[in-house]
């Protein structure tokens, strides 16, 4: 049966699985070293299709690093940054370039006369500096946009107002908002009492952030914060004091819980009406904080702790700030259409009660213990001063990439004791594997470059497959594989026959692969007999 499997030519010239006839899948692969190796009378009498697969990704991958050709390339504008991430399946590089306008590519050297080691901080007198391990919380001061490492539930109307629309047809009440934000560098909760469903509680808030606390096994946390004053007339009290939360939860508040009224929904912290019968918001609830948390209830501001919180297992929590607001029934106005037809006329003109409850938190910090303290980084973003004085240096000037000159020789006369490895003047590179980043010499900036690079053929099932130049030898590699790992002795006896061949097929297969055609090398070779005048 021929190996098309009846595709027609409309079928593969208008598909997208071109020039693919040249390989073949590693699952045929494996089929087929069964087929042909594997049985009563065969060089392999038994052997399990699981080690066969094994071993044949381990071929897969031995080849792809040295055999096959590298197909692989990522192209990016270099930000200013001068870092260029690795790809997901990278394990090494054949070149790096920069391309010019002209779409060719400048190769860039690789410098191992720097690096980008750990700086560590230190005291005046050059002792080693040690503090506690601060966990990276983004923002945690709030001097900075409510969009900067927070996410927040927004705040909602209220049912409070302070005036009617002048609209003829159709007056309406203005309705204050409750607001979050931060607000002189606070976290604060802003928030007025409602109406709906047959209650006047005031909305729940809450805002969050994801932490990472792989690398601790307990943390503590300090958090400065206030709750809001107790809202009354005379006798009778509007609103309670504020109830302010801050603590962790090993659940994303983005995503939600199951709900606590009548449906089975689950309920993110975005939902803020606190007496829905059906979707009671869930920052009113404390046990939602599974991890610890600190309290605020009696209308005072102050500095809490809470020390030696276990995360132990833990790889990440989320900081949860729950903020509410307990406005009671006497703190509602009524509102009223007065007109017997036409356009509504509302009275009163605004609510009795229009000065928010404010809940607020100053700062939050969360720290590892002592015990679990080490060195520190000496720079905020954890790079070393020899990183930012290599990028910050200005090497010599690229290459003219206009080609009207025949002949490009800047520095004629000007080469006599230079080191080859550096004679040229396209910029360098070197991979920091510490941060998985590539780092660039200044002149690189701005310009597109790219990457080529090998990885082990075994990213995707896709990727999976062999050149059919080098189908022998993945079979003699899974064929020696197997013999020389198996206990019996008539097979361990032939693993040195297996062996040579399995070298000649990998050779014969890169031979196949470097695709030397005769007519090329024998234009090129014209070019040899050229008479050099001196």
């Amino acid at each position: 049966m021929g190996l098309l499997h009846n595709t027609t030519n409309r079928e593969y010239y208008q598909g997208n699985n071109l020039g693919n006839y040249q390989f073949t899948s590693l699952d045929h692969i494996i089929t087929q070293f069964q087929i042909a190796y594997v049985g009563e009378g065969k060089i392999i009498p038994k052997v399990k299709r699981a080690d066969v697969v094994f071993h044949a990704q381990r071929a897969l991958q031995e080849l792809s690093f040295d055999t096959f050709k590298s197909i692989k390339a990522q192209e990016i504008t270099l930000p200013p940054s001068l870092t260029m991430i690795l790809p997901q399946d990278y394990v090494g590089y054949t070149k790096l370039s920069w391309v010019d306008s002209s779409g060719i590519k400048h190769p860039l050297i690789k410098t191992n006369s720097t690096s980008n080691p750990f700086s560590i901080k230190q005291e005046d007198n050059g002792d080693y500096f040690f503090e506690s391990n601060y966990v990276n919380i983004v923002n945690g001061d709030f001097d900075q946009s409510i969009n900067t490492g927070w996410n927040i539930s927004n705040g909602d109307k209220s049912g409070a107002w302070d005036g009617i629309s002048s609209s003829v047809n159709y007056p309406q009440p203005i309705y204050l908002n409750d607001t979050v934000g931060i607000v002189s560098e606070q976290l604060e909760f802003s928030s007025l009492w409602t109406s709906q469903f047959g209650g006047n509680l005031g909305r729940s808030y809450g805002a969050w952030q994801h932490i990472d606390v792989s690398s601790a096994s307990s943390i503590d946390l300090s958090v400065n914060g206030s709750s809001a004053a107790k809202i009354v007339d005379g006798s009778t009290t509007l609103c309670g004091f504020g109830i302010l939360r801050v603590g962790f939860t090993t659940t994303n508040p983005a995503m939600g819980w199951l709900s606590k009224g009548t449906s089975s929904q689950i309920l993110p912290a975005t939902f803020t009406s606190s007496q829905n019968p059906t979707n009671p918001s869930p920052n009113q609830y404390a046990e939602y904080l599974d991890v610890g948390y600190l309290e605020w209830d009696d209308g005072t501001a102050s500095t809490k702790e809470l020390n030696n919180i276990d995360v132990s297992g833990l790889n990440e929590i989320w900081v949860y700030v729950q903020s509410q607001a307990p406005w009671t029934a006497a703190a509602a106005t009524t509102l009223t259409n007065t007109a017997s037809s036409g356009a509504a006329v509302w009275s009163p003109t605004s609510a009795v009660n229009i000065t928010p409850s404010k809940n607020s938190v100053d700062s939050i910090s969360i720290t590892v213990p002592e015990d679990g303290v080490s060195l520190t980084s000496k720079n905020k973003d954890n790079n070393s001063d020899t990183w930012s004085n290599y990028k910050s240096q200005t090497p010599s000037e690229n290459n003219n990439e206009d080609y009207e000159d025949d002949v490009y020789w800047p520095m004629n006369g000007q080469r006599y004791g230079l080191d080859p490895q550096h004679a040229q003047v396209n910029g360098s590179f070197y991979i920091d594997n510490t941060f998985g980043k590539i780092n660039f010499s200044s002149n690189i900036a701005g310009r597109t470059v790219v990457l080529d690079y090998i990885s082990d053929s075994l990213g995707t099932d896709g990727e999976m497959q062999v050149h059919k130049f080098a189908e022998e030898a993945m079979y003699k590699c899974i064929a020696y594989a197997i013999i020389s790992t198996s206990s019996s002795q008539l097979l361990q006896q032939l693993a040195p026959r297996f062996k040579k061949e399995r070298f000649a097929e990998i050779r014969k297969a890169k031979i196949r692969l470097s695709s030397l055609k005769l007519e090329e090398l024998a234009q090129t070779l014209r070019g040899k007999s050229k008479q050099i005048k001196h």
